[in-house]
């Protein structure tokens, strides 16, 4: 495998190349610094030949060494997720760094990660800020959304509620999922912003309907409360269903419970111990619980004292009283 630091150009039968592709070779041997990056770009997409990572990287290190902003961040990209070269993070913040010094917003925001997880590099929260600063600043959606956190949770700056918000619905105005819910949980736990139930409900439904599990769940539990939004059950049947899809324990230990009381769906004792287990599974104390109490009873499986009393002893394990009772504890 060739590495990116190779200077000798690779065997390439112009023969091979179509379009696009053979005008940006032509160019890419004179030096064409343009032309090398959009030679890579082909050969990553395997446009106007087969699809080759080395060739790629080969490349855009061409265009990089001659200062070619673009290219230099397509570098970081190769060495993140070694391909063409073996995954090097320490590479990949050397040439986002280079990326981002000359302004390449996508560069500022992946290096702000690398300098918040300390990945390739020793952990900054101060220069994780000031990396996703200047790429928020430049309308990158990603980075105004870590931005936020970084305020929300004081991570390299001080802890300030009303910058959180002001980040996070820059993101989620932009379309940032992550960055809807977030702003969402601002809105109904007055975080930089007045409470307004109403808002935090418009912005759960946005990061909702994209697929945010967590968002879901929020949604299930204003349906299923009437918090924001007339009470509606079946609405919040088919939102915690939404999220215990995707895994979320509290939303497949309220999809059991209504399964169990027959709110919003049908009473199915079965489908509520389904919910009940897999949340059961993931920890969940009260989902242990009542899954303890069908074995106990034979609601939904077969009565299996057994199977009761294990379930029971997690979920005293972590405090349940009710499970400590029927333990005799």
């Amino acid at each position: 495998m060739k590495k990116a630091t190779d200077s000798t150009s690779p065997e390439c039968n112009n023969l091979n190349l179509k379009g696009k592709a053979r005008e940006y070779y032509l160019k890419a041997i004179e030096g064409d610094a343009e032309a090398q990056l959009c030679l890579g770009d082909c050969y990553y997409e395997g446009d106007g030949m087969e699809k080759d990572y080395t060739q790629a990287v080969f490349w855009y290190f061409k265009a990089a060494e001659q200062g070619n902003v673009d290219a230099a961040y397509n570098l970081g990209v190769s060495y993140s997720l070694g391909e063409g070269v073996e995954q090097d993070y320490e590479k990949t913040v050397y040439w986002f760094k280079k990326a981002a010094e000359k302004g390449n917003q996508y560069a500022q925001c992946n290096l702000g990660s690398h300098y918040e997880s300390g990945l390739g590099v020793n952990q900054d929260l101060t220069l994780a800020v000031f990396w996703y600063n200047k790429a928020a600043e430049q309308g990158d959606a990603f980075a105004q959304y870590n931005l936020g956190n970084c305020y929300m949770y004081g991570k390299g700056v001080e802890k300030d509620y009303e910058k959180a918000f002001f980040w996070y619905q820059k993101a989620a105005e932009q379309g940032d999922d992550s960055a809807q819910f977030n702003l969402g949980v601002n809105y109904e736990k007055g975080l930089g912003i007045e409470p307004d139930i109403h808002q935090a409900v418009y912005w759960y439904r946005k990061a909702a309907e994209q697929g945010d599990s967590d968002a879901q769940y929020n949604l299930g539990l204003c349906y299923e409360y009437g918090k924001g939004v007339e009470q509606d059950f079946n609405q919040a049947a088919y939102w915690y269903q939404k999220a215990a899809q995707q895994g979320d324990a509290d939303a497949q230990y309220n999809l059991g419970v209504l399964f169990v009381n027959g709110t919003g769906v049908e009473q199915d004792y079965l489908k509520a111990v389904g919910w009940f287990k897999k949340a059961a599974e993931q920890g969940d104390a009260d989902a242990q619980y009542n899954l303890g109490v069908s074995y106990d009873n034979g609601y939904g499986v077969n009565q299996d004292f057994e199977e009761a009393f294990l379930w029971y002893q997690k979920a005293a394990e972590q405090g349940i009283s009710d499970a400590q009772f029927n333990l005799g504890l």
